[in-house]
């Protein structure tokens, strides 16, 4: 099976993630932050060390790095602990439902009053929308970097300028971005939620919640942190306030290595070399008028491309990619809203190439897929 559905989990992993998961395995069975022997000293400084290299990776202290089990869990611990105490949030409509449905519950709950703001090809436009929105009530901004359904990158640093003028925290969505574009908490984002098993290539079960301390997060978990113990109070600081309870050690040592193999690649590396084998498909892909892409030529992306056959669901175009041994994700990728902003009503296909992805099977692919376009519509 030759895997062309990375945007959900890149695999296979760097060889470097396998042996540091091994060793892991192997060597960190202690329990980080609990307890001063040994084997729980040497877990601890393996965290830590993780800790340091993602903070250092996208320009945050060590201390505000936390370790989660997603992204959904950190962009919920960032939209909820921002905005436990009320107030007007908006988020944008190409938002994962990671975003979109805890957004939404607070709404239904009254907790919190929401805005969509809309995603249009001009830059400017976008920006627009969001400045339209803003009210004196707003809290925050929720916005994905680059969309997990089409790519399109969103003006993330014109966003984030704008919070700033406004004093409004800035939570970003990097889940298709990160090890890919360069993103640094400089960019003007105050809280960034990511996977660890995408483009970090870390394993799965691992996400990253990093904050520029601006900011404060009331915890939505409370529970052991290994500090404080003697009190009932959950501790105020980070990571401790938004750890609760036994880390993923061997999750966070996987990310660690994997965002060494990302630096000792290059990001800008491995951006060109996906984003070339996403053109090639796409050129292979435009003779054929029975093919949908969804990309507009004015807009940026990422190296994600969704696309339909006339007359066959995505479903169906993804089961029979399957049998010739390619795996791509079909349907509504967890996005309703970006769904609904394109008026995708059965979802798309989505092709998104890793790292260690070939053109030459780019090039199988999109002939397998004319091959569909032709019997089905013939």
């Amino acid at each position: 099976m030759i895997n062309f559905d990375n945007a959900a989990t890149t695999f296979p992993k760097p060889l470097e993630v396998r042996a540091a998961v091994a060793e892991a395995v192997e060597k960190y069975g202690g329990n980080a932050g609990r307890g001063g022997h040994e084997l729980a000293m040497r877990t601890s400084q393996a965290v830590f060390e993780a800790r340091e290299t993602a903070a250092d990776f996208f320009g945050a202290e060590p201390e505000n790095v936390v370790f989660t089990l997603n992204c959904t869990l950190a962009l919920n611990m960032a939209i909820q602990g921002v905005m436990s105490g009320g107030g007007h949030l908006i988020i944008s409509c190409l938002e994962h439902n990671a975003s979109a449905r805890p957004a939404a519950e607070l709404a239904r709950k009254k907790k919190i009053e929401l805005s969509i703001a809309e995603i249009s090809d001009d830059d400017a436009k976008t920006v627009e929308n969001f400045r339209s929105l803003i009210c004196p009530d707003t809290k925050a901004i929720v916005c994905t970097l680059a969309s997990n359904v089409t790519g399109q990158i969103l003006p993330y640093r014109e966003i984030a300028k704008l919070c700033a003028e406004h004093g409004i925290c800035f939570i970003a969505d990097g889940a298709q971005a990160c090890g890919i574009l360069d993103i640094k908490l400089s960019d003007g984002i105050n809280i960034l939620c990511t996977a660890g098993h995408k483009g970090l290539y870390g394993i799965t079960g691992t996400g990253l919640l990093i904050s520029d301390g601006k900011f404060p997060i009331y915890p939505i978990i409370q529970g052991g942190t290994g500090s404080a113990s003697s009190s009932l109070k959950q501790p105020d600081f980070l990571p401790d306030s938004l750890e609760s309870g036994t880390l993923n050690i061997v999750g966070a040592v996987s990310v660690r290595a994997g965002i060494r193999f990302v630096k000792k690649l290059g990001i800008d590396n491995i951006f060109r070399h996906e984003d070339r084998i996403c053109r090639r498909f796409i050129r292979e892909l435009l003779c054929d008028n029975r093919i949908i892409i969804y990309r507009n030529p004015d807009c940026r992306y990422v190296p994600i491309v969704s696309f339909n056959i006339k007359g066959v669901t995505p479903e169906k175009t993804a089961e029979l990619l399957s049998k010739e041994g390619f795996g791509l994700r079909a349907g509504f990728h967890c996005a309703a809203l970006a769904h609904a902003h394109l008026g995708t009503e059965n979802g798309t296909v989505r092709f998104a190439p890793s790292a260690f992805s070939r053109e030459i099977d780019a090039v199988r692919l999109a002939n397998s897929i004319k091959n569909i376009a032709k019997s089905k519509n013939s």
